[in-house]
């Protein structure tokens, strides 16, 4: 069983940063194309950005192009989610997610649907202040 915890969430002004990390506990993430999703109160789970498991592949909405940065570190067992220039409208819950995405999908800059990702963790709060 892959447990997939998220961290680094947090209360941050509009055009600030944030890097978001996402572990696996008594597993690793190696063998999974991962995704960061988020949520808003009233709104869909949106995908934001994967990462395929080399991590030579990446993908984005196109929402958060140019200012999120995808990457993993397999050594450290880590993929982590880079924010700059954040937004209010950036504001939701962050979920990392472990699955399979195949790889001509991610690189057309396809996300992956939620129903792709197996495993998800519980959730770290980004909230942006205006």
């Amino acid at each position: 069983q892959v447990q997939v915890v998220e961290s680094g969430g947090g209360l941050v002004q509009a055009g600030g940063s944030l890097r978001l990390s996402c572990t696996a506990s008594g597993s690793t993430l190696d063998d999974f194309t991962v995704g960061w999703f988020r949520q808003a109160p009233g709104k869909e789970r949106e995908g934001v950005s994967s990462v395929n498991w080399r991590g030579d592949l990446t993908s984005y909405a196109d929402s958060v192009k140019g200012r999120f940065t995808i990457s993993r570190d397999n050594a450290k067992k880590t993929v982590y989610l880079q924010m700059n220039s954040l937004r209010p409208d950036d504001t939701a819950m962050y979920y990392c997610a472990a699955g399979w995405v195949y790889t001509e999908r991610i690189a057309k800059m396809d996300v992956g649907a939620a129903m792709d990702y197996k495993y998800w963790g519980q959730g770290t709060q980004v909230t942006v202040s205006s």
